[in-house]
């Protein structure tokens, strides 16, 4: 029983540590492949009177924006701007013969595709030509190549009317991270060329929303705040309205992400350690008893020439040898446990937030090194009593 708080804590330490990695994988997963180092930024209504114009003034960003970002701000790695299709999400806007669909449908540049990577399964992504020659092509999500063709059909050179418009298919393409700037499911996603969408859309030189990464070894904040400073001087807003252009800076949330994980380690070991500690406090106690039990073994070891260091080594190997042998059966249960969880989880095939549920070896070799440890410093104190107790009153006690 004294063993099973050793055990216990173990145990304990083991099962937190993987279900955080295990959240922390289904999260970090998601975001991981996605360019840590980008915002992303749309119009919003303004905030504060300006210029002669009225607070609550609708804007819009136009072509001319993305050349004076280019220009003036040389911190700019990869900027695309985007265009939501008409119907997006609000009813079937996608029609192949008898088959019809509602999904996500985007203008995008192919600089899209190096901040949020896609790879393609089936034909290619979206080229500059594509985009210079406003061509009337596009690549699809998985999903929507199931909906839209059947088993066995290639979509590849096959045309899709969207939106009264026939695009042909030039690629199938399947997401590396989960998250969708613009909503819905990725798979569900139809991308054409951005020049393409602005002209048989009538959208002008209307834009909907951008994306920008930094150069290397610059945070994207100060991209961030440097575009929205000219933004505003070129459409007449405040300087001090933030309500006017909203933004999303992907690097922020990443840093939050990993300091929140870390504080879920942190937590972990100290909850797990308390735990160990109070097994670690019931060993010491009960070779104190132990040793107390011994006086009369430990005075005739000590009477036939045993030194105290024997009698130190013999006791604290005993409790190192228990603490161990109780700690490595928690050790092996817990990542047992895991490693079954780890199954049943990719088994399931869903996306979900929980994934691979782990112990690194690190973490196992730090666990081992704090049972060893600890158990020298469970059998430390009762070895300095077994030795503090002269021979002749230990062969003295209980009338020896």
């Amino acid at each position: 029983m004294t063993a099973f708080g050793v055990f216990w804590g173990i145990f304990m330490l083991i099962i937190m540590s993987g279900a955080g990695r295990a959240l922390e994988n289904g999260v970090m997963d998601g975001i991981r492949s996605f360019a840590t180092n980008s915002a992303f930024f749309w119009a919003e209504r303004t905030g504060k009177p300006y210029g002669g114009f009225q607070r609550g003034r609708r804007w819009n960003y136009t072509n001319a924006d993305i050349e004076l970002l280019r220009t003036n701000i040389k911190e700019i790695e990869y900027l695309s701007p985007r265009l939501f299709g008409p119907n997006s999400r609000s009813g079937d806007n996608t029609v192949r013969g008898e088959h019809t669909g509602a999904f996500n449908i985007f203008g995008d540049y192919p600089d899209y595709f190096k901040i949020d990577p896609w790879t393609p399964v089936k034909g290619r992504l979206m080229n500059q030509i594509d985009i210079l020659y406003s061509r009337k092509i596009c690549v699809i999500g998985e999903r929507v190549a199931e909906i839209m063709f059947d088993e066995g059909e290639d979509p590849i050179g096959e045309y899709l009317k969207i939106n009264g418009v026939y695009f042909q298919i030039v690629g199938v393409i399947d997401p590396h991270t989960n998250i969708n700037i613009g909503g819905g499911r990725k798979e569900e996603t139809i991308i054409v060329p951005f020049t393409t969408m602005q002209r048989v859309f009538n959208y002008g030189d209307r834009i909907h929303f951008f994306s920008v990464t930094s150069g290397k070894g610059t945070p994207v904040s100060i991209v961030e705040e440097k575009i929205k400073k000219l933004i505003k001087e070129r459409h007449n807003i405040a300087p001090d309205d933030n309500q006017a252009i909203g933004s999303f800076n992907i690097e922020k949330e990443f840093v939050k992400f990993s300091g929140l994980f870390t504080g879920i380690q942190i937590l972990t070991w100290i909850v797990g350690f308390g735990t160990l500690l109070a097994g670690i406090i019931g060993v010491s106690n009960i070779m104190l008893v132990i040793i107390k039990e011994r006086t009369q073994e430990i005075g005739i070891q000590r009477a036939i020439g045993a030194t105290p260091y024997t009698v130190i080594l013999h006791i604290v190997a005993e409790s190192v040898f228990l603490t161990v042998l109780a700690g490595y059966i928690g050790l092996t249960l817990g990542v047992g446990i895991l490693e079954l969880l780890n199954m049943a989880l990719e088994s399931g095939g869903e996306e979900i937030f929980f994934r691979h549920p782990e112990v690194s070896f690190t973490m196992a070799v730090s666990a081992l090194t704090v049972l060893v440890v600890s158990g020298v410093f469970a059998g430390l104190i009762p070895a300095k009593k077994a030795v503090s107790i002269k021979p002749i009153d230990a062969l003295r006690d209980e009338g020896i």
